[in-house]
């Protein structure tokens, strides 16, 4: 399909370690994929689902070890140790190649090889990036077909020369003791064995869109970030996008596919992406951005008509589920879902589940990918190859007392270090306890592709290039009062939070400076329609100085681990901070 020598060089290394009995280029032709859906089907790797209520979806059962991303096995190989930074875990490359060299070699004998180019971006931009994975899954193959643009187009994208990212997976005996996902950023190349999981096994997601592309970012000049793209129209017409980072838990697809609320008629939310961004400067002095995945990896249990009604809807066709319960006419079930639970089910370890089964019947990490263009709020711009200009970039974190319900970075550089301060917290909900603390910069710990130190460094670089960076903001839906109970209603109702955002990037709103940034003032909060009184707001929009103390030294605790990799615009701004609290 090919006359790269590059293309063929590899194939022809990682074949002979390998040692498939047949080797089988994957064109994306709807034939091919319907002949592998059905041996799949006839091997019992996947579970035909009831095609008239659910046509063209299937289920797939992973191995009761095998049911999530593993941060402990999952590598980042370069050359210098501190290049991986202290939030990774580093293995010398040579070590990780002799090391898995061995796990790999005849691994796939007796089993057959197939051969994906995949384009991450759409075909022709200048954000599209290209990939080959070589896999023994035929449900990595059909996963891929959902999650990128696959097939002879991504031949051509890279021509007789071009490069691409090197990927390499086997499921092998799905042995979690010699598991590994290993990225080698210098050389643009991703090895994965002993998973057959999705978010260790596609590796044009977390793998290639974030660890290795924000490597790539950094050389190129240009990020990549785990965040979500919505388009947000008002009554006039006028539209904005916004890219927003949260850590897991914290509503991210639900905010990309947000539905205003009745108070709000007249407002519109277009999806462009629900995890991953990539963003460049446009030659207009706008950062823009792109989605670089064709799918949804979404969390089945929650998802309901009420929660996220357009994820649902999403999957409703062409859907493959992971790790869901099978109902008795064909059809899938998770907890969370509308409806009462089946009174029989095969739970999603294949055995016979009922209501009184004491268990879950599908796993807390089952999951669901979809096509993102069956999405009902699927932005027109999805497909853009010049992705769409950003207004603002929002950071969102889980708190019960610390941050506000929102509140603007006073310029670039704040931003930068509002993201890199961002937390989640576990909260006993009931008893308003609050739990442990965990950082997550911009949402990326466990998928930069080197020392975090540098990505401050390269945002902070990033903001001197751009002529009209977008205006950088912080949320919080989850504060509690002293009852342990939530303020904000969520969902919907952030649309109430994301206008007084977007007022701001067009100056038509005004401010507060306080000792962390600029709040919005009670009246610019549109409460209409909600059982929320003033002196409830007044709260959400508090900023109490005694515990923002006790946050800056859990902030100067994480920053100390990267040493002089720190760059003096962070220091300088948690300078900054001390100085505002102790006036």
């Amino acid at each position: 399909m090919t006359n790269n020598k590059k293309v063929l060089t590899w194939l022809d290394e990682m074949t002979k370690m390998c040692q498939p009995d047949k080797i089988v280029w994957i064109d994306g032709s709807e034939s091919q994929l319907d002949e592998l859906r059905k041996e799949s089907v006839a091997t019992g790797e996947m579970i035909e689902l009831n095609q008239e209520k659910l046509p063209g979806c299937y289920l797939h059962r992973t191995a009761e070890n095998d049911v999530a991303r593993v941060e402990g096995r999952t590598f980042i190989c370069t050359s210098k140790e501190e290049d991986a930074g202290p939030t990774n875990n580093w293995m010398a490359p040579k070590d990780a190649y002799e090391k898995l060299s061995k796990l790999y070699e005849g691994c796939m004998k007796g089993r057959t090889m197939y051969v994906i180019p995949f384009i991450m971006g759409v075909k022709g931009s200048p954000f599209a990036k290209v990939g080959i994975e070589l896999t023994d899954s035929i449900y990595v193959v059909l996963n891929m077909n959902i999650m990128t643009r696959m097939g002879k187009d991504a031949l051509e994208e890279i021509g007789e020369d071009g490069d691409f990212t090197k990927c390499l997976h086997a499921k092998k005996d799905v042995n979690p003791e010699d598991r590994y996902i290993v990225q080698f950023p210098e050389d643009n190349t991703i090895w994965s064995i002993n998973s057959a999981y999705g978010g260790n096994v596609l590796l044009g997601k977390k793998c290639f869109a974030l660890r290795i592309a924000s490597y790539l970012g950094k050389q190129q000049g240009w990020m990549a970030e785990h965040m979500l793209i919505l388009g947000l129209t008002n009554p006039q017409g006028e539209k904005h996008y916004i890219a927003a980072a949260f850590p897991s838990a914290c509503g991210k697809t639900n905010l990309a596919m947000l539905i205003p609320p009745e108070a709000l008629k007249g407002y519109k939310v277009e999806t462009v992406g629900d995890d991953i961004a990539w963003l460049k400067i446009g030659e207009d002095g706008r950062l823009w951005a792109m989605n670089p995945e064709a799918g949804f990896f979404g969390v089945a249990p929650g998802t309901s008509s009420k929660t996220n009604y357009n994820a649902l809807a999403t999957t409703r066709k062409n859907t493959i589920f992971t790790n869901v319960a099978l109902t008795d006419d064909g059809e899938v079930w998770w907890e969370g879902m509308d409806g009462d639970a089946p009174a029989h089910a095969i739970d999603w370890l294949g055995k016979e589940w009922t209501p009184a089964s004491g268990t879950k019947a599908a796993h807390p990490n089952s999951r669901f990918t979809a096509p993102a263009a069956q999405c009902p709020c699927i932005s027109p711009d999805f497909e853009n190859k010049a992705g769409v200009p950003i207004s603002a970039i929002v950071f969102g974190g889980r708190r019960a007392k610390t941050a506000p319900l929102v509140y603007q970075a006073r310029d670039w550089e704040h931003g930068v270090f509002v993201g890199a301060t961002m937390a989640s917290e576990t909260t006993a909900a009931a008893a308003g306890a609050v739990g442990v603390v965990r950082r997550d910069p911009m949402a990326m710990i466990p998928f930069c592709g080197y020392n975090m130190g540098d990505y401050f460094a390269h945002w902070l670089e990033m903001g001197k290039k751009i002529p009209n960076p977008p205006k950088i903001f912080h949320v919080n839906w989850f504060r509690l009062d002293d009852n342990g109970k939530f303020m904000w209603p969520g969902f919907g109702d952030n649309l109430r939070v994301l206008n007084w955002i977007v007022d701001r990037c067009d100056g038509k709103a005004d401010a507060v400076e306080t000792e962390i940034g600029y709040l919005p003032k009670v009246s610019d909060i549109n409460v209409d329609g909600l059982d929320l009184d003033e002196a409830t707001l007044k709260e959400l929009l508090s900023v109490d100085k005694e515990v923002w103390k006790s946050e800056l030294a859990g902030m100067k605790e994480f920053f100390a681990k990267f040493g002089d990799r720190l760059p003096e615009g962070i220091k300088h701004q948690l300078n900054l901070l001390e100085e505002n609290l102790n006036k």
